[in-house]
């Protein structure tokens, strides 16, 4: 996922709840993580 932000900002609009976004310490690469339906953690990280 390249723009992590946007994908928030789309999930957002659909009622959809995500972690702040965050910066991976080894990568420098953004991520964050939400819930599906069923409770299942979910990440989305920055390709």
């Amino acid at each position: 996922m390249p723009d992590v932000a946007a994908a928030v900002a789309t999930l957002a609009e659909k009622g959809v709840t995500c972690e702040p976004i965050r910066i991976d310490e080894l990568t420098g690469k953004q991520c964050t993580f939400f819930a599906d339906p069923k409770g299942l953690s979910l990440e989305l990280y920055q390709a």
